[in-house]
């Protein structure tokens, strides 16, 4: 198995009112503990989404890829799709910048759930909602490439349901992520 990691890291922090990514925790912002956390992962290979200008604000490990995303504006899909034309793995990890307080510890578990079931849509879910990461098979690349406007593979994942797995993180609280100004406060 070869994943594929993708951070998607593009958006346009509409409901935030800022740039959420450059925002602070714990000493770093957002998007350089992504970036940190995706340098981490035992996967085959690593690619950071972002648009224009934030790479000016990383520091990248050897071993990431960035892909410049000249058209946030066109919403997720756009970022999803050019991580995939730029993957060459047989699965595709999708992180998001937005969930500062995830750890090597907390990603493991669905690595490990995708390689004992690689033929599955993998995913965490909290409180009986699915919630990202998430990590797609191969199969699924066509139609990632497909996906429009500012939807991620959440069609896909519902779509193919008998092909889900789910998986109940140990630490649920790791996996908030900060839309709004609110979230950040709390």
């Amino acid at each position: 198995m070869k994943i594929s990691a993708i951070l998607l890291a593009a958006g346009l922090s509409r409901r935030m009112g800022r740039d959420k990514l450059l925002l602070e925790f714990d000493g770093r912002s957002f998007l350089q503990r992504a970036v940190d956390l995706l340098s981490e992962l035992p996967v085959y290979e690593r690619i950071v989404v972002i648009s224009g200008g934030k790479q000016d604000f990383l520091s990248f490990s050897p071993g990431v890829h960035a892909c410049i995303n000249s058209n946030p504006e066109n919403g997720l899909s756009g970022s999803v799709r050019l991580g995939v034309e730029a993957a060459v793995g047989t699965h595709f990890l999708f992180l998001n910048a937005d969930q500062p307080r995830l750890t090597l510890d907390d990603l493991l578990p669905l690595i490990k759930a995708a390689e004992d079931n690689p033929d599955k849509i993998v995913y965490p879910v909290i409180d009986s909602k699915p919630v990202t990461p998430v990590l797609f098979p191969g199969c699924f690349r066509q139609d990632l490439l497909s996906l429009s406007g500012d939807a991620g593979g959440r069609s896909i994942r519902d779509m193919y349901k008998d092909l889900n797995l789910t998986i109940e993180p140990e630490s649920p609280g790791n996996f908030k992520d900060f839309d709004t100004g609110e979230d950040f406060k709390s």
